[in-house]
């Protein structure tokens, strides 16, 4: 394509996000940046039709983009050349900045829930998060509180501030040696492991050295197991979703799709756990790693914890978001979140 056809496309593109109408070639003539005819305007129209990138809906004289046209903008203006993408304004950045200032806890997943939160509420788009954070922590208590007859609630506590409770209904009362006996034993041999480590394997070896306490104390060591398998891998968090009504774009039933589809944005996140992605909704139709609504987008960003990838957020709403301010937006949102889940290395490393 050559750079005046790109250009063109450009022009139609940013035309049609802003305002959802076909695009003629007399009216985009007028707006180009460089000197051309309308007859040329045409003739480059037809043959990006021709190409693919461009759709000519019902009668009307205008074109309106493709996925591939969408496809191509965002690779050539975002992907394959950061240095020339727009920067974000410094109003911009104030913005994110205070939305993010009250954003504080002493769990990483409410910081991660928070932000979500935050950036659907200024993207007014809906926002999926997800996150692996249990493998940046250990277990670092066990505890259990008798609650009832034979009734008891075990607790599970992580160095993220993670706390997973288990209500555990035994066959007979446990004595106080036998609580003070699993609570013992239990934090000397499950404190410093990530849960991930606490397999069944992991249990049957370390209940063998319960000895006569195992048949009694047996079902809370399973419930440990129960805990830790529900802490590790993806969580997935969707904030927003009421901001995808407000789009004329999309009909009831296909907000109703994107939000039956919530388990389909665990894999596409995931493979966006590194930089920048932009997926459209029926792109890759047949694989799999697509989401229902064929007219729709979604922007994923990455953010960090101890200097690897810790999660993504993705920002979702019609095809005709608007990418050049968007992609920008959600690298410095993914930059401050990464900022707040590493509050705890700097305070550690200031001693």
């Amino acid at each position: 394509m050559s750079e005046r056809g790109f250009k063109i496309l450009e022009a139609i593109i940013d035309e049609y996000i802003r305002t959802g109408e076909p695009i003629g070639s007399k009216f985009l003539a007028e707006r180009l940046c460089f000197p051309v005819s309308s007859a040329t305007v045409r003739n480059e129209m037809a043959s990006l039709e021709q190409q693919g990138y461009l759709d000519h809906p019902h009668t009307s004289a205008g074109r309106i983009p493709t996925v591939k046209g969408y496809r191509l903008y965002i690779e050539r203006l975002a992907l394959e050349n950061p240095e020339k993408r727009p920067l974000l304004s410094d109003e911009d950045k104030y913005v994110i900045d205070s939305a993010l200032e009250g954003v504080n806890a002493d769990s990483d997943e409410v910081i991660i829930e928070s932000a979500s939160r935050a950036l659907a509420e200024l993207t007014k788009c809906a926002v999926v998060s997800t996150s692996n954070l249990s493998r940046f922590s250990v277990i670092t208590k066990v505890e259990v509180i008798p609650t009832g007859k034979r009734m008891y609630v075990l607790l599970l506590i992580t160095s993220g501030g993670n706390i997973k409770n288990r209500v555990c209904r035994l066959s007979f009362d446990l004595t106080h040696e036998q609580l003070d006996f699993f609570t013992k034993f239990a934090n000397e041999n499950l404190a410093g492991q990530n849960p991930e480590n606490i397999s069944e394997e992991y249990i049957k070896k370390i209940g063998s050295a319960l000895g006569s306490y195992m048949i009694s104390l047996s079902p809370l060591l399973k419930a440990v197991a129960d805990l830790s398998g529900e802490m590790t891998g993806s969580r997935v968090n969707f904030e927003g979703e009421s901001n995808l009504i407000a789009f004329e774009d999309f009909r009831k039933n296909e907000i109703l799709s994107i939000l039956e589809s919530r388990d389909a944005f665990t894999g596409l996140l995931d493979n966006a756990f590194s930089g920048i992605s932009v997926l459209f909704g029926g792109e890759s139709e047949g694989r799999g790693d697509t989401f229902a609504v064929s007219n729709s987008g979604l922007i994923a960003g990455s953010f960090l914890k101890h200097g690897k990838t810790a999660g993504s957020f993705g920002v979702i709403g019609p095809m005709r978001l608007d990418y050049k301010k968007l992609i920008p937006y959600i690298e410095y949102f993914a930059v401050k979140v990464t900022g707040l889940l590493s509050e705890d290395d700097e305070e550690e490393g200031g001693g």
